[in-house]
């Protein structure tokens, strides 16, 4: 057993986020293990470009509100104590809705050949295609 040493605190890159995020790696790939968790913060209207996960992604909702959106026109907005799961292969975007931070965990995993990364990125999301979002949504049920 033994603690990892705690990594730098940083910025979320312009090729994958709109706005301000943030992003602490808490939990990297350990054999046998391989799964991945980030904690990520998001000020209002802050957001990823479109994405996918080879094998799914996790997000639980620390604080705030987040809005995930799909490909297939799907909008959930989920709370503090929710969690969304993108299924392996979902196109999607995640981050704040515009009147509130926003604070997820992120877990993921790697296939064991994987070295690096199992997302694929795209373009970024427009300020019309986030608006709308925000307006055509589902909200899921206190867990």
């Amino acid at each position: 057993m033994h603690i990892d040493p705690r990594g730098a605190t940083v910025r979320g890159p312009s090729d994958r986020f709109t706005g301000d995020v943030w992003v602490d790696t808490i939990a990297r790939p350990q054999p046998p293990g391989y799964a991945t968790v980030a904690l990520v913060r998001f000020a209002p209207g802050a957001r990823t470009a479109w994405h996918v996960h080879r094998h799914g992604q996790t997000l639980h909702i620390t604080q705030g509100t987040a809005v995930v959106h799909t490909r297939d026109g799907r909008t959930i907005i989920a709370g503090a104590g929710q969690s969304v799961h993108t299924p392996p292969g979902e196109w999607h975007w995640h981050g704040a809705a515009d009147d509130s931070f926003m604070e997820h965990l992120a877990v993921s995993t790697l296939a064991p050949s994987e070295k690096d990364s199992a997302v694929e990125w795209a373009e970024h999301i427009t300020a019309e295609e986030y608006a709308s979002a925000l307006t055509h949504n589902e909200r899921p049920s206190n867990p």
